[in-house]
Order: structure tokens, then sequence, then C-alpha cells
């Protein structure tokens, strides 16, 4: 199935994405990612690099193989050398193994990825200048340790520099707003608080409680007739009581929405600066001019529930 959505960006140049996520744990990042494919095939959007956050092993596989099913075999993906790993308790992860098992892919492990840090700074480099759009939808690990990188080979500008000279907007799923304590912040401290205070560019975050509104995968599940990856992830999670618990908690898909389409069309949004505590948690500091801002209502959840499971449901183009 070809579901193709255009909101003139056919007629301009898409914009670049770069696809920062801790897949792998997370099912939600396959939503994600496939919406991400799913605008690409569009028109919308150009994926010029994907890589992982996260140390878990089935990670860039995962991500892997979903770019090989759409026809994008040569997108870059990285992995930290480096970071803290989610909890083992998260690893228990069958949908992981049964796309691995099902679906061709040419790195058998994170560990044969290309560092995260390096990818960051050889595609950067390459991209016209403010172009870029680099969406997280998991912990700053990678975002930290490209602030902090040095001159190398592909660019003269360290991290910061190179960031500032190159990237658009950073599209975050983080945070909980105007105030709370949220995973992908929490988990590497000290990464967030290189971000949260360095980031030379505009942050748009999507926080805790707009994804948690917004439900989506269950008519996903029921189409029989899909075979995507993304379906398969969440028909094995759908069968798991805990883990079924979290389907249609469309946190991470609303971050590549922003990315292709901009706030303004779906979401109204508070300006300001976030901070962030030692323990992970964050606050709000309100400013018209700030570089921070968050995202508030203005499309229902219902709507946009129909629009994530569309683009979901997004098969590859034969």
């Amino acid at each position: 199935m070809l579901t193709v959505y255009s909101c003139g960006q056919s007629k301009n140049t898409p914009v670049s994405v770069i696809f920062d996520t801790d897949i792998g744990p997370d099912y939600g990042d396959m939503g994600a990612l496939t919406i991400l494919h799913a605008l690409a095939d569009s028109g919308e959007l150009k994926i010029v690099a994907t890589v992982a956050c996260n140390m878990f092993e089935l990670s860039v596989p995962c991500i892997d193989l979903t770019n090989r099913y759409y026809g994008r075999p040569d997108i870059p993906i990285g992995a930290p050398l480096t970071g803290p790993n989610e909890p083992d308790i998260f690893h228990d992860t069958p949908w992981t193994k049964a796309l691995v098992n099902k679906y061709p892919h040419q790195l058998k492990s994170s560990a044969d990825a290309e560092d995260a840090v390096k990818v960051y700074r050889r595609v950067l480099a390459a991209q016209p200048d403010t172009s870029v759009v680099i969406v997280t939808t998991g912990f700053f690990t990678n975002l930290g340790a490209l602030l902090q990188s040095k001159p190398d080979q592909y660019s003269p500008l360290d991290g910061k520099q190179l960031v500032a000279k190159k990237v658009k907007f950073l599209s975050s799923m983080a945070g909980a707003f105007p105030s709370g304590r949220e995973y992908n912040v929490y988990v590497d401290v000290p990464a967030s608080v290189i971000v949260f205070e360095q980031w030379p560019t505009r942050i748009v975050f999507s926080g805790y409680e707009i994804g948690f509104k917004i439900p989506s995968g269950d008519r996903l599940v029921a189409t029989a007739n899909i075979d995507s990856p993304c379906h398969e992830s969440y028909l094995v999670c759908s069968r798991d009581r805990v883990k079924k618990a979290y389907l249609g908690l469309s946190w991470d898909q609303t971050s590549v929405l922003i990315a292709a389409r901009g706030v303004d069309r779906y979401f109204n949004s508070v300006k300001g600066k976030a901070t962030i505590a030692p323990d992970g948690s964050n606050g709000w500091q309100d400013d018209p001019n700030g570089k921070h801002e968050y995202l508030t209502w203005k499309t229902s959840p219902e709507e946009l529930t129909t629009l994530i499971e569309d683009l979901m449901m997004h098969e590859a183009v034969k």
C-alpha cells in the first residue's frame, strides 16, 4: 500500500533529516522511522543518516533492515562507541528478534556500525548550510558527543560550530513540559546538560504529554495485508500484555512530523529555555526570544492519530 502525503514540499528542496533513535527496546521508534520513509517516498524529506543512541545490540540491525526494506540501503548508519545502556529488563524484545529473522540486513549487531559522531560530522559537513533537521527520539548521548567533537578530516570546525553552520533545528522527543522528569532526558544526564545548555540552534521539544495522548497502532495491527517491519514489530508487541500497554503512544512520531512539515501545521508552541536539574528532571523559563520551544495542542489527538496511523501503514514502493 502506497500512501502519499504532500504539503507542497515537492515544489521545494526536500528537508534533509538525520534520525537519532533508541530503537530496539522501544518499538515506537519503528513507527517514527517508517514515517520518515513514507515522507521520503512522497518527496517531503531526504534521510541523510540514521544513528542509534543506545548500546542495544539489535538497534542497528533494525535500522538497517528498515532502510533496506524501503529501498534505501545506502543511508549511513552509526552507533555510539560508549555511553549508557538501557536496563536489561528492556532487552526482552521478541519483536527485534522477529524482525532480524524475517527481513534482510547486512549489519548483524550495533557493534558493526560506524561511530555515530563520525557519521554526524561527515554527513553534516557535506550538506548545504542550515539545511539539516536532526530528529532525536532517544537520549542525547550522540548529540552531546557531537558538540564536544574536534575538527577532523571532514570539517575544520568543532562540533558546536559545525552544528551552528549546518543544522536548521533540532526536533526532539524529550522532556515533560512545562516541568517533569522524562526518560530520554534522565537516562544520560551529562549529555542532556550539554545539549540543553550548549546547542546553538533552535530546539523544538515534543514532550511526554503530547505523544501520551495520541493513540496509534491498533489500526496498523488490525490490517492483515500489510507486510512491513513496522507492522511486524507492532503485531508482535500487541501479543505481550506489558508491551501492549504502550501500543498507541505516539511520542516519537510527532517529532518526525514537525521536522518535515514544521510546527505550525499541527501544533502551537511556547518559546523559552528548558532547564535541567541534576536528577534529569526539566523545568522551563518563558522567553519569547528563546531558542527552545515545546509543543502545545492545536490539532486534536484524534486527527493526529489518523494521520500517524496512515503514515505508519506505508509499505515499500514496488
